[in-house]
């Protein structure tokens, strides 16, 4: 049975409950929860899959567990993010629930006083890579590591990369940097491991870029199903979802030609809000890669504080277009995401390897 395990995180921003989580005061009848923004990632397309520009703020409506929610920023591909409202409403009271007849206080923190990690006037993305060393990766290793390069290569508006590898463990080749030389030397010193752990390895990816704010992506290239991790991919993408960070998957027909391992690529990135992409060829993943570099340079990336809501367990996010006219197009983004309260997680069954340095 595979085991379960318990998120530890202690975010700084997107969407976390801070200052140590639920905190019970004297008056046992009030609960006062620290609420910061919620990052959405959204692309538009229309019916052949072209990406919509030169949409406005008040073309989207966000509505969180059927709650219409206000845009607090907003920020087209890589253009520098316009605030929207200059500080949440504070100390603002919910209902009081029929169950527990507790009163909720949210005391959400005003844009000015997010100053960790944060993103705004910031244009671009954070790009996490998760290499596929594993042994499924011996035939065609050196054509990967060429799709790899082109991309790194190939990324514009793009803040800072890293570079992960993995097979049973994870290993950080080069630090998120915006040194794309230190990122290519790292692609040119992977080699080929054993067994794949790849979901084991990208909760420890997830957890890292969990840690930014602003748009931030896990590409994965993977050659083959997980025959290793005990980590369930549910807990991934949860955990994805939860903190903002989109997941694409490129693959090869190796991993394909698994339904469960098909099945379980498209579910993670459609629930982040990427793509999964099975390639052929090595001609095809350079495509792959392509369309993610597309995808990456047009997204709509929009904040909003939550309205005060009662629910502490999953909250869903529906994203529409306004207007007649923009019916006729597709809106992709994450469907939602759970308030973290506290970092908790086991690594008692499965390592990260560190290799912060790369040889010259």
């Amino acid at each position: 049975m595979i085991k379960k395990y318990f998120l530890f995180l202690w975010l700084f921003s997107i969407p976390f409950v801070g200052n140590g989580g639920v905190a019970a005061q004297d008056d046992s009848q009030s609960i006062h929860v620290n609420v910061v923004l919620v990052q959405l990632n959204v692309a538009v397309t229309d019916r052949k899959g072209n990406y919509v520009s030169g949409l406005r703020p008040e073309d989207f409506a966000i509505v969180e567990d059927k709650i219409p929610e206000k845009t607090a920023t907003f920020e087209e591909g890589n253009e520098p993010t316009r605030r929207l409202i200059t500080a949440a409403p504070s100390n603002s009271k919910s209902t009081t629930s029929d169950d527990s007849k507790t009163s909720e206080a949210h005391e959400v923190a005003p844009l000015e006083d997010q100053t960790t990690n944060s993103a705004l006037g910031v244009a671009g993305a954070n790009v996490f890579i998760l290499f596929d060393t594993s042994n499924y990766m011996y035939s065609g290793f050196v054509f990967a590591q060429d799709s790899i390069a082109d991309f790194v290569r190939s990324l514009e508006g793009v803040s800072k990369i890293a570079l992960y590898s993995y097979s049973r463990n994870l290993s950080r080749v080069a630090a998120l940097t915006p040194d794309r030389s230190r990122v290519l030397r790292g692609v040119r010193n992977t080699v080929a491991g054993d067994d794949a752990a790849l979901y084991n390895s990208l909760l420890l990816t997830v957890k890292d870029a969990a840690q930014l704010t602003g748009k931030k992506a896990i590409v994965v290239f993977s050659n083959g199903p997980d025959n290793s991790s005990l980590v369930p991919p549910e807990d991934v993408a949860e955990l994805a979802q939860s903190t903002g960070t989109i997941i694409y998957m490129i693959s090869t027909q190796q991993a394909q030609s698994e339904p469960v391992s098909t099945a379980v690529f498209e579910r993670i990135s459609k629930v982040t809000g990427g793509k999964a992409y099975f390639s052929k060829s090595w001609r095809d993943e350079k495509q792959a890669f392509a369309s993610i570099r597309e995808d990456l340079a047009h997204l709509y990336a929009l904040s909003y504080y939550p309205q005060p809501n009662p629910n502490r367990g999953w909250r869903s996010i529906t994203v529409k277009l306004v207007g007649k006219d923009l019916q006729k197009y597709h809106v992709r983004t994450r469907d939602g995401y759970r308030i973290l309260h506290q970092a908790q997680v086991s690594t008692e069954n499965f390592s990260a390897q560190e290799s912060e340095s790369v040889p010259k």
